[in-house]
């Protein structure tokens, strides 16, 4: 007997799926403040050399002789091209003459400047501390912030190359509570550092159990829930990225500290791991791997959870002579089907992770960017069941790309619809990503689903961690990492309509049912070809 037919018989879509969503939704929306938490944890204030004049105790003096802090900036700050102070350069020495100046004289253009030798002095009004302010990572240190940004997308990286084949090997939910368990001491210790170095370690750990949870819910979700609602279920689970993004946002405005704010965001996953040994493993994968009697402790579990007491004897001589041929391990061809990842890592984090650039309240941008989601994943639920997901996904991601490339002919004066073009980008990127959770996991084999996934993700951090470096670019022309944003997807798009449709097809359980679908693909394909022929020559023959 097929798993799907057992599943039905258990109960496919009950209370223990009920159970089983809001166990794994609600540390999906804490995981998501982590991967955009350096939004808040490491905004750049704004900041200004460190002068004698105006920050130590000869300060108080100039000022009871009638100087104030304007002016005492003004002599020991040079202005830039829009007549602010400079954030990296200061006065070799304090230029009094300005003070003689009017407001409309020039300024002193030929006087001696000098890097800030001293360190920098920080505006505190919008956060107490970022990890910026505490390592200064700014003027010729200010790639250190892209680069703890791509440390972290490379410990996603590692850990879904990792953690992919440890749960096809030791199961779903060991590696879930495990990852739970990393997250929460790496997240926790990450506050206390005393170093950038460390920091940057703990945030590839932190990076490595993310990999790990998102997999692992997206897999056990699927492995539970039948055919008709695996699109159904996995929106919800792309909802609680969502609001993971809004959540994420409400709680850094509340808390303006980095150290506090990183604490509040890691000590739940202690909750999560506590919990996690609740939830029961995928029983698809303990029966496809031989693992019989746990496959029947799981379902029976769930029967009683889904108040389905009577077929326990039923389900025990079904499932013993249903065990079949699981098929040998070997290399299955992936025919490009995890190239959209690159591109939805590459856009999405490069915008994402920077959204100073878009608006200077970035709060009311996070939110935003949370808000639009959560239509554009309905939406793309909607088109999954009705377009399939192969023009779904390629939707996406055309039109992500298209509301990217839009801004780079919108002048900087119009941020609000600079910012509406970005917002809609990011949101389409979220639709394609919830496409592709489910198209994903429908195209490969249970056997092997977790290693598939973990390199799906693999390539997705591939592409986030170049994403992040990109804006290194902007020092050139402004305008060069929109360009690359925004063709990067349009392209993938189109490479994304060469994929095959998995709409309402069931799980394939092992690589000969993967073969099973493509040969019944190829002559469905190979039969509309036929008639596509047939009715060319039928044409020509009525006009000859």
């Amino acid at each position: 007997m097929a798993f799907a037919e057992l599943l039905e018989q258990v109960g496919s879509l009950g209370r223990f799926q009920i159970f089983q969503i809001v166990s794994l939704v609600i540390p999906i929306m804490c995981l998501t403040t982590h991967n955009l938490l350096e939004n808040f944890t490491a905004a750049i204030p704004p900041h200004r050399c460190w002068v004698p004049l105006l920050d130590n105790a000869s300060a108080s003096a100039l000022v009871a002789r009638g100087l104030g802090p304007d002016a005492l900036l003004r002599v020991s700050i040079p202005l830039d091209k829009h007549q602010k102070p400079e954030s990296c350069r200061r006065f070799l020495h304090p230029q009094w003459q300005l003070l003689e100046l009017n407001e409309s004289a020039p300024n002193a253009s030929g006087a001696g400047t000098e890097p800030c030798l001293d360190g920098w002095v920080y505006d505190r009004s919008d956060f107490t501390s970022t990890i910026v302010s505490k390592w200064d990572m700014v003027c010729d240190w200010q790639f250190l912030k892209p680069m703890a940004q791509s440390i972290y997308m490379a410990g996603i990286m590692t850990g879904a190359v990792i953690c992919g084949p440890v749960s096809d090997r030791f199961g779903r939910r060991l590696v879930l509570s495990w990852c739970y368990l990393q997250m929460a001491i790496s997240g926790t210790c990450c506050a206390a550092v005393p170093n950038f170095s460390l920091y940057c370690c703990l945030r590839f750990l932190s990076a490595f159990a993310v990999a790990g949870i998102m997999m692992n819910t997206g897999t056990l979700l699927m492995e539970w829930t039948k055919t008709q609602a695996r699109a159904r279920v996995m929106t919800i689970n792309a909802l609680g990225f969502s609001f993971g993004q809004a959540l994420l946002s409400g709680i850094a405005y509340a808390i303006r500290d980095w150290c506090i704010l990183q604490l509040a965001v890691s000590l739940p996953f202690f909750l999560f791991f506590l919990s996690s040994w609740w939830l029961a493993e995928s029983a698809r994968w303990l029966i496809i791997t031989g693992k019989m009697d746990r496959g029947l402790h799981e379902l029976k579990k769930v029967a009683r959870m889904n108040g389905k007491k009577d077929i326990r004897d039923t389900l025990t001589i079904e499932v013993r002579s249903g065990q079949g041929h699981v098929g040998c391990r070997g290399p299955h061809r992936s025919r490009g089907r995890l190239s959209p990842q690159v591109c939805l890592g590459f856009t999405f984090y490069g915008l994402a992770l920077d959204l100073q650039s878009l608006l200077s309240d970035i709060f009311l941008v996070q939110v935003l960017f949370g808000a639009i989601d959560m239509p554009n994943k309905m939406g793309a639920f909607f088109a999954m069941n009705r377009l399939g997901r192969r023009l779904t996904q390629a939707g996406s991601l055309i039109l992500a790309g298209l509301c990217i490339l839009a801004n780079t002919m919108v002048p900087q004066e119009l941020q609000t619809l600079r910012t509406t073009l970005a917002v809609l980008g990011i949101g389409f990127v979220g639709s394609a990503f919830t496409c592709l959770v489910v198209y994903c996991s429908e195209l490969f084999p249970t056997v092997l689903r977790m290693t598939a996934v973990g390199g799906g993700q693999t390539t997705a951090r591939l592409g986030s961690i170049l994403g992040p470096l990109v804006r290194l670019l902007g020092q050139f022309n402004p305008l060069l990492p929109l360009i690359i944003y925004g063709a990067v997807p349009v392209v993938s798009g189109l490479a994304a309509l060469l994929l095959p449709e998995t709409l309402n097809l069931p799980l394939p359980d092992t690589i000969q049912d993967v073969k099973n679908r493509e040969r019944r693909e190829l002559r469905e394909r190979m039969k509309y070809g036929m008639l596509v022929v047939m009715s060319y020559e039928r044409i020509t023959q009525m006009f000859l």
